[in-house]
């Protein structure tokens, strides 16, 4: 039924259920698991600093590189999990200012015809402040969402 599981982590406990999740249901499916980590984008205000850049300011080229080593960290999981399960694993890292936008995306781009996800269940003023991913993700993919709760 199921070909490419899609399976974004933040490399919480939460989505650590999550990639265990996709990985079983893979497993079962003979499908194979397409590992996802949405870093931050690379935003700077020089303007804010007039002529004379900060110390410690982070280039384009060193903010992927901080982006691909902390990507790298949080799939390692999802490649353990899949090799112990002898899934076929594929993994990617992006960057993104709305991580919800950059799940769908990537869906889409890999063909993945499943989204397995953790939700934070978020309440409240929290909710409010912080968002849901998992809410916009439901609202925006246009395949089906599992939602793994905590």
């Amino acid at each position: 039924m199921f070909r490419n599981i899609l399976v974004p982590t933040d490399g919480s406990a939460l989505s650590r259920r999550a990639v265990d999740c996709a990985v079983q249901l893979a497993k079962q499916q003979k499908a194979r698991v397409t590992g996802l980590w949405v870093g931050p984008a690379w935003e700077p205000n020089l303007y804010a600093y007039g002529d004379s850049v900060p110390p410690g300011f982070v280039s384009r080229k060193q903010h992927a590189e901080h982006v691909r080593s902390a990507g790298e960290r949080h799939l390692r999981a999802v490649r353990e999990a899949a090799a112990a399960a002898g899934v076929r694993c594929t993994c990617a890292c992006v960057e993104g200012a709305f991580p919800y936008l950059e799940i769908v995306k990537v869906a889409r781009r890999e063909r993945c015809d499943l989204i397995v996800m953790a939700s934070h269940s978020r309440r409240g003023i929290s909710r409010l402040l912080l968002g849901s991913q998992t809410s916009r993700v439901l609202a925006l993919a246009d395949i089906p969402v599992l939602v793994c709760p905590p």
